[in-house]
């Protein structure tokens, strides 16, 4: 009976454990989002590492393409905005509606993930997870 057991600190270890398991949760999940989604090295749509030898060329530097593509990706991103201007081009017959939805909803997807970074949630999440510095 010499040793007695503190369950408050048991209890304060454990509950510690579990927030440090929780915001380690929470910083994964934030970086696998951040690092996956806009990787700067990446094409945005088909996720080939972007260089010199397969950047956008020189034809697409006068436009303002929104997207960090690669060129393949620029160029068919090119087509889909000459398609929604009534400007299709009758040979690329594989850029039917469903071609032209899935672009759409691929833009949808990169506007709804926009949005959500910039959501009060998702800041809010990004100021509890950046590492407190002691006051001195």
């Amino acid at each position: 009976m010499a040793e007695i057991i503190s369950f408050d600190n048991r209890r304060q270890k454990a509950e510690d454990r579990v927030k440090g398991q929780e915001r380690k949760r929470k910083f994964e999940a934030v970086r696998r989002m951040l690092n996956c989604t806009h990787c700067s090295t990446k094409c945005l749509k088909c996720g080939v590492p972007v260089g010199p030898e397969n950047h956008p060329d020189r034809r697409f530097s006068h436009l303002r393409i929104p997207y960090r593509f690669c060129d393949t990706c620029a160029e068919d991103y090119m087509e889909y905005i000459e398609r929604l201007k009534g400007r299709a081009n009758p040979d690329h017959y594989w850029q039917n509606d469903q071609w032209l939805e899935t672009w759409g909803k691929w833009i949808e997807y990169q506007n709804s993930m926009d949005q959500y970074v910039r959501s009060r949630e998702f800041l809010e999440l990004i100021k509890e997870l950046k590492p407190t510095t002691p006051e001195g």
